[in-house]
């Protein structure tokens, strides 16, 4: 298995513009890379969340080297309100969107089709596994989801094929999927796998990243001190998405009236956020060559205001 590399960690670093008695939130915690450079470069202290329970000996690794500058707490960082209740406000978020590469280098999690494994894809390990959602969702309802959360142009052939194929016999191992796949869609030499939108898709529903993110981000901005920053990193572009219209909208604020009352200017509303990079950055193509994770990487990264936060409303607000 291959060390686990952070993505960006000298970029992500830099752009929390750390102090001494920062208290940073490092929201993804997996094998520890991003909270390790920041106990290691600064005298900061770190707050760890993740809700998978395979992090643990890293958790012990930090505690064992930092002692009380470094404290964890199982659970998803769209909780962070509620978790870090005793020493809010913070100074600093780190996040790291979607699947590590901790995950994806352990075979019997079935997040990679590289090797033959349970179809599993839990983050948690509880819950729905990505097995149940092939062997039980309607194909309509099939198609639906690998083409919103995979983008995948052949999302009904590959439904269709994954009902006649459930009907046989249960859609058990990544294996069997890829195959079924690449059945319908043969593999071209160096170009992207054909079943990777796929395993994108169900990935992503069965732990609801693009929900935890939403979340995630309407909670940093409850949590974030007035100057505090918040550095994110995406791989794809529906995460990226989600974080640029999350902080637009943060930023640029008013109340948009009706052609009857059209909103006066003291009801436009001061920024939350400000943006410290217009543009995301990316990895520099020395940083792809030795790690090619890097390569679909983007890093936005934005400051708190001091006005006050906007009330999370019930049910999720769309920034897709």
């Amino acid at each position: 298995m291959q060390p686990h590399i952070p993505v960006l960690v000298d970029e992500v670093i830099a752009s929390l513009a750390l102090h001494d008695d920062a208290m940073i939130v490092d929201g993804t915690f997996g094998a520890g890379g991003y909270s390790e450079a920041v106990l290691s470069t600064s005298k900061a202290r770190i707050i760890a969340l993740d809700r998978d329970p395979s992090v643990q000996p890293h958790v012990e690794r930090l505690q064992q080297l930092y002692g009380a500058r470094f404290a964890f707490h199982a659970g998803c960082f769209s909780q962070m309100p509620q978790l870090l209740a005793h020493i809010l406000p913070v100074h600093g978020i780190m996040l790291d969107i979607g699947v590590s590469s901790m995950q994806l280098d352990t075979p019997d999690r079935g997040f990679s089709f590289r090797f033959d494994a349970p179809l599993d894809m839990r983050m948690e390990q509880q819950g729905r596994s990505a097995a149940d959602i092939v062997n039980t969702t309607s194909e309509e309802e099939l198609a639906s989801l690998l083409w919103h959360y995979g983008e995948e142009r052949a999302s009904r052939k590959i439904a269709r094929a994954i009902i006649a194929q459930r009907a046989l016999e249960p859609i058990s191992t990544t294996r069997h999927l890829r195959d079924l796949i690449h059945r319908i869609i043969p593999p071209r030499g160096a170009a992207i796998d054909p079943a990777t939108r796929t395993f994108q898709a169900l990935r992503i529903v069965v732990n609801d990243e693009l929900g935890e993110l939403t979340h995630g981000l309407e909670a940093a901005e409850q949590i974030l001190a007035p100057q505090g920053r918040i550095a994110v990193v995406t791989f794809h572009s529906l995460e990226d998405r989600i974080v640029k219209h999350f902080l637009r909208d943060a930023e640029h604020r008013e109340e948009h009236g009706t052609r009857h009352r059209p909103a006066p200017i003291s009801e436009q509303q001061a920024p939350i956020f400000h943006s410290v990079t217009r543009k995301p950055i990316v990895a520099t193509d020395d940083a792809c060559r030795h790690n090619p994770r890097a390569r679909s990487a983007k890093l936005r990264v934005a400051e708190r205001t001091s006005a006050p936060a906007r009330t999370i409303k019930q049910g999720r607000t769309n920034y897709a």
